[in-house]
């Protein structure tokens, strides 16, 4: 059997969108699947569109992730160098080699030549293909600082697309590809596939977009006697309206704001890897092991996928819920460091765990924590206005709700053991000495110690709260109505 190399070539151009990153998780899950190897390699040859630092970010990203590469900057292995800016005399030797054999040749013609081409053939309305306007006599030498480009063959081709299925492609799509700039780089179409042969890898997944450029890449192969990997072609990730290709316009962010957002690595890596792809189950929550077990080439769909953020923070939610259940409360407090309201730094861990575990299921990012527990750590700014206007207490008295909250206080304060079941069992008394609904009752006491659009369950919140605190946020409360 042959040993499953993939690797994820991403060029650091700017922020990490998550189409790039499940670029990288379906590589990653066949590598590791088939006991395989994951490479990392950077294809940062357009050094117009080079952004400084974004090499950092994609390699902080897939550690985060847990996408950790068996080859590749940091990491080294036998293949290298792995960037590719750093491979060019490999470009240069490779392109040689089809200039030797007659299959490349030097291209001196200037751009305003080539815009003259490419305006003729809008006039004559065909496609322009540079082959149509190649020079009756070639230069079939390197020369630094021309362009080089490949001689192309055209003909009917046909592959398999693992995903995609039977495809074929006639002449008119193939032409004369420029191999090298006249910068010396190359460009992405010789470069990779230069690259992919001399790491051994075997598949081949990128987006469907370059599925057009095939025919062109399948010359290249044949002209250097190449076996084609397993090529896979990934359909778009679709905005929400499922019309056209997800764009930051769309509302998407980078990977690196959801994880600023306090989207776990967990959720993210869940969401994305289903994001086109089903294993025939019902199943939604995955864990990266089970990824790895589940994933199949031929359960990728061939459509694109919608991109649905309420699906990504349901699933996040699930995954917090997940961790504190499975792992426990220091487990997911771990996580949360950074997300808290900045006065809860003064407070104990001892005391932020217990919030924690009383707020944690409502949580539908780590972010929501700093609107979600500041009463906690501070009291909120009395609004009479929000209890005038609850829509369980509007129908209420001032006189009514004042002697409403007296009682509360009265009974609260008899309490001796200030515990959850303890005042559950005040609570309820309560309800039966007033004869009201817990609706109208534990809303009053709830907004009065939190002034929160909503509160874990009443009992939790007073007893994380404290006897002194609760008391005290409900006396200023009834002085104030």
């Amino acid at each position: 059997m042959m040993k499953v190399v993939t690797r994820f070539a991403p060029s650091p151009t700017g922020y990490i969108h998550i189409g790039n990153v499940r670029s990288a998780i379906y590589p990653y899950l066949i590598a590791k699947q088939n006991s395989g190897k994951f490479i990392l390699r950077i294809e940062d040859t357009d050094r117009e569109r080079y952004v400084e630092g974004a090499t950092d970010l994609i390699e902080d990203t897939l550690k985060w992730l847990g996408l950790e590469w068996d080859e590749g900057p940091i990491v080294g292995g036998e293949n290298g160098p792995y960037f590719q800016s750093e491979r060019l005399s490999i470009y240069h030797e490779w392109v040689k080699k089809l200039i030797e054999s007659g299959r490349a040749y030097a291209d001196p013609t200037p751009p305003e030549k080539l815009d003259e081409y490419r305006k003729q053939c809008v006039t004559e309305k065909r496609a322009f293909l540079y082959r149509d306007f190649r020079p009756e006599k070639l230069d079939f030498e390197f020369r630094e600082g021309v362009p080089i480009r490949f001689l192309s063959d055209p003909k009917p081709r046909e592959w398999n697309d693992a995903v995609m299925g039977k495809m074929s492609a006639g002449p008119e799509v193939q032409d004369d590809i420029v191999l090298i700039k006249k910068d010396g780089y190359p460009t992405y179409n010789f470069a990779h596939i230069v690259d992919d042969a001399l790491m051994g890898v075997t598949h081949v997944m990128r987006g469907v977009e370059y599925l057009s450029s095939t025919p062109n890449y399948l010359a290249l192969y044949e002209a250097f006697g190449l076996d084609v990997p397993v090529l896979v072609s990934l359909p778009h990730i679709l905005a929400p309206t499922g019309n056209k290709k997800l764009g930051k316009r769309d509302g998407a962010k980078s990977v690196t704001e959801y994880r600023e957002d306090g989207v776990l690595a967990e959720a993210m890596l869940n969401y994305l890897a289903c994001l086109g792809w089903n294993d025939g189950t019902e199943q939604e929550i995955y864990t990266k092991d089970e990824l790895i077990s589940r994933f199949s080439l031929d359960k990728i769909q061939s459509s694109g996928a919608r991109y649905d953020e309420v699906k990504l923070l349901w699933m996040n939610g699930q995954w917090i819920r997940r961790i504190f259940n499975t792992q426990g409360d220091k487990a997911l407090y771990d996580r949360t460091i950074g997300f808290w309201p900045e006065v809860a730094e003064s407070y104990p861990e001892e005391y932020c765990l217990k919030v924690l575990s009383i707020i944690y299921d409502r949580l539908k990012t780590l972010s929501d924590l700093r609107e979600m527990t500041e009463y906690f750590f501070k009291d909120p700014e009395i609004d009479v206005d929000m209890i005038k206007n609850n829509k369980f207490l509007k129908k209420l008295s001032e006189a009514e709700i004042e002697d409403l909250y007296k009682k509360a206080i009265e009974k609260l304060s008899s309490i001796d053991n200030w515990d959850a079941d303890s005042l559950q069992v005040a609570l309820n008394e309560l309800l039966e000495e007033t004869g009201k609904k817990p609706a109208e009752l534990f809303s009053m006491i709830r907004i009065a110690i939190s002034f929160a659009p909503f509160s874990p369950a009443l009992n939790l919140t007073l007893e994380t709260l404290g006897k002194d605190i609760a008391l005290a946020r409900l006396n200023a409360v009834a002085r104030a109505i």
